[in-house]
């Protein structure tokens, strides 16, 4: 099931598509009501509390950059106000040189989880899955040492275009293209860290709320968006984010 968040008259509403119509649940008196997916207007899926990110966890993408793979999960924060959605404009902020895209899968949390055990199922925590663009400062980011300005510039953190619920984590991946060429092209089973293990560690850290993204990392071929630029991020049985760069 796709669902996305939509704007219809002033008013904002969770749903979901079915073919070419957009319908109304769980938050709404109007519940079930639908209308044509041409007369709405689709937000940005999510409206986290936090947006939890994971580096690193490519091992090639690490070796781009001259790190190692780390031991265990490297968490930093990136601000939810980055959070922008599919086909709104990334905009490159006049204190960076070298801003860059970074294809990821994002994993949105469906109910409170907290302390995980070892024989709970992470899997069960999750609503579903969608496309993210971990944009960077890059040259901030080696500045800085620590992460939180270069990730966390209004309009870095592109999500969408919705939420879907069933995607095959084994088999299924992330490709990142730039005005066509295709830049970056990794599977979710060559995560350093997988899904399930992430949810998990994380949960024995903070507590996730429904809503939460986590940033699963990106592979390798991180590159420079210039002004122009059409970056697009496909993600198997989700689709296409696809977001301009001023």
């Amino acid at each position: 099931m796709k669902i996305i968040r939509f704007k219809h008259k002033d008013n904002i509403f969770d749903g979901s598509i079915e073919s070419d119509r957009v319908t109304i649940f769980e938050n709404s008196e109007r519940k079930g009501e639908s209308f044509s997916l041409f007369d709405v207007e689709l937000l940005p899926p999510v409206n986290p509390s936090k947006i939890v990110c994971v580096g690193r966890n490519y091992a090639e993408h690490a070796a781009e950059l001259g790190n190692e793979v780390p031991k265990e999960p490297l968490l930093f924060l990136k601000a939810p106000s980055a959070i922008i959605g599919n086909g709104d404009v990334i905009r490159r902020p006049a204190e960076s040189q070298q801003v860059e895209h970074e294809g990821e899968l994002g994993v949105v949390i469906g109910r409170k989880c907290r302390s995980l055990y070892d024989d709970e199922d992470p899997l069960n925590y999750v609503l579903g899955y969608t496309c993210l663009n971990d944009v960077t400062a890059r040259d901030l980011q080696k500045k800085d040492v620590q992460f939180t300005r270069a990730k966390s510039f209004d309009t870095f953190c592109p999500v969408g275009p919705f939420i879907e619920t069933n995607v095959d984590l084994n088999n299924a991946g992330v490709e990142t293209r730039v005005n066509g060429e295709v830049r970056q092209n990794g599977k979710f089973s060559q995560m350093v860290f997988p899904v399930k293990f992430l949810i998990r560690y994380i949960s024995n850290i903070m507590t996730l709320m429904p809503g939460d993204v986590i940033a699963t990392g990106t592979p390798s071929g991180v590159g420079r968006l210039e002004k122009g630029d059409v970056c697009e991020i496909e993600i198997d049985g989700i689709g296409v984010l696809k977001n301009t760069v001023e």
